[in-house]
């Protein structure tokens, strides 16, 4: 994206299993990975673009329904996330920042499509994780259960933004409800409501499936 770029070890090693220390054991865990690239370690900081790139990647393209804009939702935040790593003032706060600020970089696209209808979807998009493959299994249910992920799809697009979000970061990240708050600027209990709406909606078009 222009005039924002990872950290060239992030960019040119992001493919690399070996770990920081150099070998497969010892593996740091997240908050020590934080540590370390809060003090300038670029391979630290290439560990967590790698934990963090496909999940913030599943969360921006389910929400944009766009993989381009999803793509750069996910570099600026990766790209901004190595900017504030001095000002954390906790190394297990990286992963609620990330997820805020994709959360909010992904609401502020939405806004801007004034021209555009709330359903994105492409017919052609190739959605990795919308994709139903069980080899060697029965074709017939391969088929059902792909048509069900693909009416799960199509549902989720057509919820109001700030519940699909809601959605999306409780079912699919895990994301606690004041987590979610903080990322939507709302209160937990607000969460509970769009949540609580979402599920309703989204039961409802599932009900063939049932």
């Amino acid at each position: 994206m222009a005039g924002s770029e990872l950290p060239q070890a992030a960019h040119d090693r992001r493919g690399s299993t070996r770990s920081p220390a150099g070998t497969d054991t010892g593996f740091p865990n997240e908050v020590s990975l934080v540590a370390m690239a809060r003090g300038g370690d670029l391979t630290a900081f290439e560990y967590l673009v790698t934990l963090y790139r496909e999940r913030l990647f599943r969360l921006a393209y389910r929400m944009l329904r766009d993989r381009g804009d999803a793509e750069d939702v996910v570099q600026d935040t990766l790209t901004a996330g190595w900017r504030v790593l001095p000002s954390l003032e906790r190394d297990d706060a990286f992963g609620g920042w990330v997820y805020r600020t994709a959360t909010n970089r992904c609401l502020d696209v939405l806004r801007r499509r004034t021209s555009h209808p709330q359903d994105m979807l492409d017919p052609d998009a190739d959605d990795p994780h919308f994709r139903a493959t069980f080899p060697g299994t029965d074709p017939h249910r391969t088929a059902e259960v792909s048509a069900e992920l693909e009416t799960l799809r199509r549902a989720l697009s057509l919820l109001p933004t700030d519940q699909r979000a809601c959605w999306l970061l409780r079912e699919v990240h895990d994301q606690s409800y004041a987590e979610i708050g903080a990322a939507l600027r709302i209160s937990p209990q607000a969460v509970r409501g769009r949540l609580a709406r979402a599920r309703e909606h989204l039961a409802a078009a599932m009900t063939e499936w049932k």
